[in-house]
């Protein structure tokens, strides 16, 4: 038996209505709940993202480690070129280190990277 089960993953963040609007067309999900201090997004299948608001928030630095980036999603897509193309369009900014050949690292609209990996 299951002691917790996986409700969702947090993001702290200086605006959780821009960072959840963000996620919701990179994901197409939908906008669960959008209030002064948090947003949450939520799938079809029931799998959430919340976005937490935090007034002294620092983007990580990556890929140094004077603020580490502590945790970040991995995406899968079919073609990351068209996915590129998609999430930049979004907002989201190409890291200049780019460490590999089948992902691709970015940092969202609040600076937490994320990577695009192929399938």
């Amino acid at each position: 038996m299951a002691i917790a089960r996986f409700p969702a993953v947090v993001l702290d963040c200086p605006d959780p209505r821009t960072l959840a609007q963000f996620y919701a067309a990179l994901l197409d999900w939908k906008i669960d709940q959008d209030d002064d201090g948090w947003s949450s997004i939520r799938a079809e299948y029931g799998d959430s993202i919340n976005f937490q608001k935090v007034e002294s928030f620092v983007p990580p630095q990556w890929p140094g480690q004077e603020v580490p980036q502590q945790m970040h999603l991995d995406l899968v897509v079919d073609d990351l070129d068209a996915a590129e193309a998609a999430v930049l369009e979004l907002g989201a900014t190409k890291h200049e280190h780019q460490p590999g050949t089948t992902f691709r690292v970015f940092l969202d609209p609040a600076g937490h990277p994320f990577c695009l990996c192929l399938s």
